[in-house]
């Protein structure tokens, strides 16, 4: 049982994290409004869900399933800098970027479309770079860039390039992927390390002195999705631990499924070159950004046919079960420690990580 007095600081806390926002009490735009935690959510909920909100929009997933359930769409935006970084740039990760918001439903990828805002004086070698890499990155994963815009601003007025994208997928399997399907005694399964990309982008800024090796993990997930859905129908969600890590996706689906979610820290897998340098900057890893992992929620009997299926395919060889779902506290995520104590993992707060995707 909770020890009363724990429970009293997890009621208060749940309190807080359950207030509706009456409206959104900035009245500047942050960074922090970007970084996918509190603040992301306080701008789209007291923003524009009000103004925006309807049926398609309500499940604020990665993608939009459409009419009979056979289309998906999901839009994105880029600002990663610096624009080249170990592991990949710009281009190859809006590519991997919009087709994994696509495979978090389930979804192949049919054809994305691309929208460049490029700032004057950009080197035309390096917009040529990024386009050239985002032509490999699409044939890789098999999908087309079906159409595209180009803007140019003016000097100082943007930073070097940004490119939007848009993506429609078609879904070929009658699974109700969603947080409504989350149930006690799930198991929570990552599909490798985590950390990898933010900590890459941080590293590759130049400005921390840090001598490490490590690459960013952009790749396309649809093929490692593909081979876990036809491996069991027992998978209840899907997402891809992007902004906020791992901690904020899993508050997002403790909320929406009223759900407790417990990680056993021992069992998060983490590179020593990320654990380094995230405690090197006072950073927990599971708040940091990934690019080519998922996170899957799958039923107790399935996890080990699921665990299988992502260790068959070259992007899941790490993957690791690293939680539960529970009934109690509901909306919340705790971290069981290797010290053998208990802690909340809450939503990102503020941003650590600026501009990483």
């Amino acid at each position: 049982m909770t020890d009363p007095r724990e429970q009293e600081v997890l009621d208060r806390i749940e309190q807080r994290r359950r207030r509706p926002p009456r409206k959104l009490l900035d009245q500047h735009v942050t960074l922090s409004h970007g970084a996918g935690g509190k603040s992301s959510h306080a701008l789209t909920e007291a923003l524009f869900l009000p103004e925006l909100g309807n049926e398609l929009l309500a499940p604020l997933g990665d993608s939009a399933v459409l009419g009979d359930r056979r289309l998906a769409l999901t839009t994105d935006s880029f600002v990663v800098r610096p624009l080249f970084f170990p592991g990949g740039d710009i281009g190859e990760l809006a590519v991997n970027g919009t087709v994994n918001d696509l495979a978090m439903v389930g979804a192949r990828p049919l054809a994305l479309s691309a929208a460049f805002i490029v700032e004057e004086g950009f080197p035309t070698a390096d917009l040529q770079r990024i386009a050239a890499s985002m032509g490999a990155a699409a044939r890789a994963a098999d999908v087309p860039v079906a159409t595209g815009d180009t803007k140019v601003v003016e000097r100082g007025k943007g930073d070097g390039v940004y490119v939007c994208t848009t993506g429609v997928g078609a879904i070929e399997h009658d699974l109700e992927l969603g947080p409504s399907a989350i149930r006690p005694g799930d198991q929570v399964i990552v599909s490798g390390t985590l950390g990898d990309h933010g900590m890459a982008i941080m590293i590759a800024r130049g400005n921390l002195e840090l001598e490490v090796d490590l690459d960013s993990d952009t790749a396309p997930l649809h093929g490692l999705v593909a081979a876990l859905l036809a491996a069991t129908d027992d998978v209840r969600c899907l997402r891809d631990p992007t902004r906020g890590g791992l901690a904020t996706v899993l508050n997002e689906l403790a909320r929406a499924a009223d759900a407790a979610i417990v990680i056993d820290e021992a069992a998060v897998p983490v590179r020593p070159e990320v654990t380094g340098a995230c405690e090197i900057l006072g950073i927990d890893p599971l708040y940091v950004a990934n690019e080519g992992k998922l996170v899957a929620i799958v039923a107790p009997e399935a996890s080990e046919d699921a665990l299988a299926a992502l260790h068959a395919h070259p992007l899941g060889a790490g993957a690791a079960i690293v939680g539960e779902v529970r009934d109690d506290p509901p909306g919340m995520v705790l971290l069981e420690t290797t010290f053998g104590g208990r802690r909340v993992v809450d939503m990102l707060a503020g941003d650590p990580l600026p501009r990483i995707c």
